[in-house]
């Protein structure tokens, strides 16, 4: 059975992007035709400044709603990064095979770097090494195919490269995965700048919809979005980002096609109120869902321990593997205890 892994980082309240994007793929699809594992990376939150108590209220506020979503535990494996050590342990090894070069040619290093220059802030060194770690997290599972989105990409092929280089230095360990990109609102934008992603980490809230926004507040907020020139409902990625946004939102949503849809609709007020509609009404069971799950956290824990165990006995075989590969001593058994009586009898 191919094996999924892939993982959603607590850097921020989850939007309608990362719903369309990906959670709603894993839910309806990749839970039901694989061995499919799920994790929320709170590691890859401590790369940048952050404040402890809110990583660890989005990492159980995540969990939850990827379970609210509808990810099923008893149909796929859901778990917290750093409750499985064997991420860390690879972590290294990779470093030990990557390169420095690799590294800084990462495309969202140069811009996060940039980012945190431009605030005056020094970029932490995890910044640099966390796509090896990224690798670590889809090498550790034997993982056949990584959903991600298409600005993950570039991490996916860095894991690939790692993978075959390993082998090739060192015996074949790691089974080498591939990225599959959704067909339809891969990259959900920021309703206020179409040219950007519509990211969790983004601190412009009207152009970002949340999956916990009340129904008029994710009305408001696309009656809002940014629109182009011209009257026509077209659908133009290149010269009408702003319209293909929600042409897109709209497709993700109703399983429709946006240049299908461009036809429907004569106005830009007319598509935007569709648009709206479109989200409140997906939206609207995951919010109910989460509401019911907040109320019984002991269903969420369990789950989550559930998880980590399944992940750990996966990953374990897989990263001792890599270990005795590399050249690592395995460590030594502790001896058995010897009692007292045998002891006597031996003088």
């Amino acid at each position: 059975m191919t094996r999924v892994f892939s993982g959603i980082k607590p850097t921020g309240h989850l939007t309608l992007g990362n719903y369309l994007g990906a959670m709603r793929q894993w839910v309806q699809a990749d839970q039901h035709r694989s061995d499919a594992l799920f994790c929320v990376v709170d590691l890859h939150a401590l790369t940048v400044d952050h404040d402890p108590a809110r990583v660890r209220r989005l990492s159980r506020q995540a969990a939850t709603l990827l379970l609210a979503a509808g990810l099923d535990p008893e149909l796929c494996t859901l778990f917290v990064q750093s409750h499985v050590d064997e991420h860390a342990r690879l972590s290294y090894l990779l470093e030990c095979v990557a390169t420095d070069g690799e590294m800084r040619r990462m495309i969202q290093y140069k811009v996060k770097a940039a980012q945190e220059r431009e605030r005056g802030g020094s970029v932490r060194l995890s910044l640099l090494t966390y796509p090896v770690l990224m690798a670590a997290d889809i090498l550790a599972y034997g993982t056949d195919e990584v959903p991600v989105g298409d600005d993950q990409a570039q991490h996916v092929e860095l894991a690939r490269d790692l993978a075959v280089r390993f082998n090739q230095r060192y015996g074949h360990s790691f089974v080498v995965p591939r990225a599959t990109l959704p067909a339809v609102a891969a990259r959900v934008m920021n309703l206020q700048d179409p040219g950007s992603k519509m990211g969790k980490s983004d601190d412009s809230g009207p152009g970002i919809v949340y999956l916990l926004d009340e129904p008029d507040v994710v009305r408001k907020k696309i009656m809002r979005a940014v629109t182009d020139s011209g009257r026509d409902v077209v659908y133009d990625r290149e010269g009408r980002p702003g319209v293909a946004n929600l042409l897109e939102i709209l497709a993700a949503c109703t399983d429709g096609n946006p240049s299908e849809l461009a036809s429907v609709h004569r106005s830009y007020g007319a598509l935007k109120a569709a648009v709206a509609e479109a989200v409140v009404e997906v939206l609207g069971p995951v919010r109910a869902r989460h509401q019911e799950l907040c109320a019984d956290p002991g269903y969420v824990e369990g789950v989550l321990r559930d998880g980590a165990d399944k992940a750990r006995e996966m990953a374990r075989p897989v990263v001792d593997g890599a270990y005795r590969a590399i050249g690592l001593l395995p460590p030594v058994a502790a001896a058995e205890p010897v009692s007292g009586r045998v002891l006597n009898a031996a003088r």
